[in-house]
């Protein structure tokens, strides 16, 4: 494999990079979305076709570790979970953005939904073990 070959299961070596700079430029919750809420959720949903992907992940989240506190990353799953995959009824309350609910199409899939649901429970009991 050639210097130049990109080896997409490493590829969260240069997201945790992204991530600090993200946190500086942007703040820390957009740090936090895009680490956690996509680059690792993505993450594991490769792993479960690609043992590549699936041999990364506890560096993975080691390195999650070293980029947030562990109270950073139990707070914004704490958030992540209660906006959504618990989200309430009344959805107007909650989410101020309609394309942010619209960009959800797990919602109106309840197979996709229970695949999400299980990725992020499964981000959790890794990142909080």
């Amino acid at each position: 494999m050639s210097d130049l070959s990109i080896e997409f299961h490493k590829i969260w070596i240069e997201q945790c990079a992204a991530a600090e700079d993200i946190r500086d430029s942007f703040g820390l919750e957009k740090a936090l979305d895009y680490l956690i809420g996509e680059k690792l959720l993505t993450f594991l949903m490769a792993s479960e076709d690609d043992p590549k992907f699936a041999a990364e992940i506890p560096a993975f989240v080691h390195a999650i570790r070293g980029v947030f506190t562990a109270s950073e990353i139990r707070d914004y799953l704490d958030q992540l979970e209660r906006t959504k995959f618990l989200a309430p009824s009344d959805l107007d309350h909650e989410i101020d953005d309609l394309e942010e609910i619209e960009d959800e199409h797990w919602l109106e899939n309840p197979i996709m939904g229970a695949e999400e649901l299980l990725r992020f429970s499964r981000a959790r009991q890794l990142l909080q073990s």
